[in-house]
C-alpha cells in the first residue's frame, strides 16, 4: 500500500508574509503539502502566495485546491503554475476544476465539463512545451514551460470519467463513505480505459472535511452542513450511500435561512448545520471525518484501509475553519500533524511492509 502525502488547505492568508511563515511552520510539523484555494474574493491572489511560500520551504509541496478555467483564461493559468515551479522545482501541482464557489461570487458559471476537459488539454500542452492552435494567427507556446502535474478535482460521475481519461491525477471529492469513494475510482479506471490509458498511472487523491472538535454534539451538527454542501452541488452522492434528502430545496433553504455562499462555506456552520438538522447522523459520517484527535484517526485509517486503491495524496479539510492566526499548539495544523498524522503513518507503513 501506498503511503499518502498529507496536505491541508487552509492557511493564514492575512498577508503574503504570514501566508509563507505559515507554509514554512506546516512544513517543519511534517505536513507533506499545502494545499490553497483560487478564489479571489474570498483571499489574496493565489499564485503570489504560493510564490512566497516557495521561497521559504525546502520540501513541501504547493498546489492549487483548486483553479478553475473560469476567472482565469488556460493559458494564464500554464504561465503562473509554471513560474512558480521555478521557485519550487518539482514540488508543485495544478489542482484544477469547475470551480463552484469561487466563480458563483463572481456573478459566473462554474465550467462545463467539456470546458474542463479542453483547458487541461490545452494546459497539459503548453507545460509540456509544445506548440498549441489557439486560433491566434500563430500557435500559442509557452516560452518557460515546465511539466507541472495536472490534477482534476472530481466528484460527479461524468467529471471523474473524464478526469480519468486526460488528468494526471484525480483528486476525489465525495466525502468519507466507501460506496461513493468505490464507485469514483471504477469511474476514473473506466475514463482511462476508454482513452487508451493504462488505470494504473492515473494517480488519486481524496479530499476529506474533516471537524476536529470534541464536543460530540457540535461536531455532529457542523458535519451536517457539510452533507448539506456535498447535496447542493452533487445531490447524486447521496445515491451510492442510500442517503435521502428529506427537507425542502437547498437553495430555497439558503434563501430563506441566510445561508451563504453555501453550506460549505458559511462563516457560522453550526448555524448553518442547524438549518438542516433533518439530515440523519448518516449523513454526517457519510461526508466528513469528526471527533478529537483519536476519532479523526480511526475514522481516516479505515477510509483509507477500506478504499479500493491507494491515494497519493490526503487533503485534510480544516471544520471549522481555523481562526487566524493559529492557535501553535491547540489549532488544527498543530494538533493533526502531532496526534493523528505519526499514528495513521505508523499504522499504514506497518501494514505496507506486512504485505510487502
Amino acid at each position: 500500500m501506498t503511503l499518502p502525502r498529507f496536505g491541508l488547505n487552509r492557511f493564514d492568508a492575512r498577508s503574503v508574509d504570514a501566508f509563507a511563515a505559515d507554509v514554512r511552520r506546516a512544513e517543519a510539523l511534517g505536513w507533506d503539502a499545502a494545499f490553497q484555494p483560487d478564489s479571489q474574493l474570498r483571499r489574496r491572489d493565489t499564485y503570489v502566495l504560493m510564490a512566497a511560500a516557495a521561497r521559504v520551504t525546502d520540501r513541501i509541496l504547493l498546489a492549487t485546491l483548486l483553479s478553475n478555467p473560469v476567472n482565469r483564461h488556460p493559458t494564464v493559468t500554464a504561465s503562473s503554475i509554471a513560474t512558480v515551479d521555478e521557485l519550487a522545482p518539482g514540488r508543485t501541482l495544478l489542482g484544477w476544476g469547475v470551480g463552484d464557489t469561487a466563480v458563483r461570487l463572481a456573478g459566473l458559471r462554474p465550467a462545463r465539463v467539456h470546458e474542463l476537459e479542453a483547458s487541461t488539454r490545452l494546459m497539459r500542452a503548453l507545460l509540456d512545451g509544445q506548440a498549441v492552435d489557439v486560433g491566434a494567427r500563430e500557435p500559442a507556446r509557452l516560452p518557460h514551460a515546465r511539466p507541472v502535474p495536472i490534477w482534476i478535482a472530481a466528484g460527479g460521475p461524468r467529471t471523474l470519467r473524464m478526469a480519468g481519461g486526460v488528468a494526471d491525477g484525480v483528486f476525489i471529492r465525495v466525502g468519507a463513505h466507501q460506496a461513493n469513494i468505490t464507485k469514483s475510482i471504477e469511474e476514473i479506471r473506466a475514463g482511462a480505459a476508454s482513452a487508451g490509458r493504462d488505470p494504473a498511472t492515473v494517480r488519486l487523491g481524496a479530499v476529506f472535511h474533516t471537524v476536529l472538535v470534541e464536543d460530540p454534539g457540535r461536531a455532529l451538527v457542523m458535519a451536517k452542513s457539510i452533507a448539506a454542501g456535498y447535496y447542493e452541488y452533487s445531490p447524486m452522492l447521496f445515491e451510492p450511500p442510500r442517503l435521502s434528502w428529506p427537507g425542502p430545496d437547498p437553495e430555497k433553504l439558503k434563501r430563506e435561512r441566510h445561508v451563504f455562499p453555501d453550506f460549505h462555506h458559511a462563516p457560522d456552520l453550526e448555524a448553518s448545520g442547524r438549518v438542516v438538522d433533518f439530515l440523519p447522523e448518516a449523513a454526517a459520517d457519510a461526508f466528513s471525518l469528526r471527533g478529537g484527535p483519536t476519532e479523526i484517526k480511526t475514522q481516516l485509517l479505515h477510509v483509507l484501509r477500506s478504499a479500493p486503491a491507494s491515494f497519493d495524496y490526503v487533503c485534510l479539510h480544516p471544520i471549522p475553519n481555523p481562526t487566524m492566526p493559529d492557535d501553535p499548539e491547540r489549532g488544527f495544523m498543530a494538533r493533526v500533524a502531532r496526534e493523528v498524522l505519526p499514528p495513521v503513518r505508523a499504522a499504514l507503513g506497518t501494514r505496507s511492509s506486512k504485505g510487502a
